[in-house]
């Protein structure tokens, strides 16, 4: 199973963009879906968005229009864009790879704060 890194957290301001990658240290082309979760301070861990191997995403509804996740697997390598950023997406994002036999990877996550 892969080793998932987080990057291209940081601080941003309402209504800007950030672009966060989860870089895979194996292939993610047999993981079946790849996620984003997210945990707000003082919050529980949720889900952001998946994709799944055929290219399928669903978004949680607080995200839905303005996030895209999206998977390069020739790079090994997921994608959260992020656009219009509110402050309550301020959050630590990890990465999440879930193979189809029940086996799940977890990033160290990269906090993304949503700032004026």
């Amino acid at each position: 199973q892969v080793q998932l890194v987080e990057s291209g957290g940081g601080l941003v301001q309402p209504g800007g963009s950030l672009r966060l990658s989860c870089a895979a240290s194996g292939s993610i082309f047999e993981i079946n879906v790849m996620g984003w979760y997210r945990q707000a301070p003082g919050k529980e861990r949720e889900l952001v968005a998946t994709i799944t191997d055929g290219g399928s995403t669903n978004y949680a509804d607080s995200v839905k229009g303005r996030f895209t996740i999206s998977r390069n697997n020739a790079k090994n390598t997921v994608y959260l864009q992020m656009n219009s950023l509110k402050p309550e997406d301020t959050a630590v994002y990890y990465c999440n790879a879930a193979y189809s036999w029940g086996v799940e990877v977890w990033g160290q996550g990269t906090l993304v704060t949503v700032s004026s």
